[in-house]
């Protein structure tokens, strides 16, 4: 339960800040993933909590699953535009911990993009 239940930030926090829901939301950012996939790329994380994270995702309208009638059956996730509409505040935390925590992530094409803006942050700063 936020702490003001009419505050945006309290909103978003609810639904954001739970373990591991950032790290699926950045890797759902590439497109579409099947649950191995991510189980793969979040090293750590049990089927269980990928499950319930994924599900709790879905309800809040953030992640979409979609089913294919193959055998064996095929399962993918992918964000809806809620969901991509949480990317940029991922961004932000990625231009955040390579500036002021020396962190670096894998992907050196999204690392730059974010990095584009920390000119202009320093200058405000």
């Amino acid at each position: 339960m936020p702490v003001d239940p009419t505050c945006p930030v309290c909103q978003t926090a609810d639904i954001i800040c739970g373990k591991w829901t950032l790290l699926l939301i950045r890797d759902l950012a590439e497109g579409h993933s099947r649950f191995c996939e991510l189980e793969r790329s979040l090293s750590g994380i049990s089927p269980r909590t990928l499950s319930l994270r994924l599900r709790a995702l879905e309800d809040e309208g953030i992640v979409e699953r979609q089913t294919f009638g193959e055998v064996p059956p095929r399962v993918e996730y992918a964000l809806t535009a809620k969901g991509l509409a949480l990317l940029p505040i991922v961004e932000d935390m990625r231009a955040y911990g390579e500036r002021w925590l020396g962190g670096q992530c894998g992907d050196a094409d999204t690392a730059a993009d974010a990095g584009d803006d920390v000119p202009v942050i320093a200058a405000l700063a």
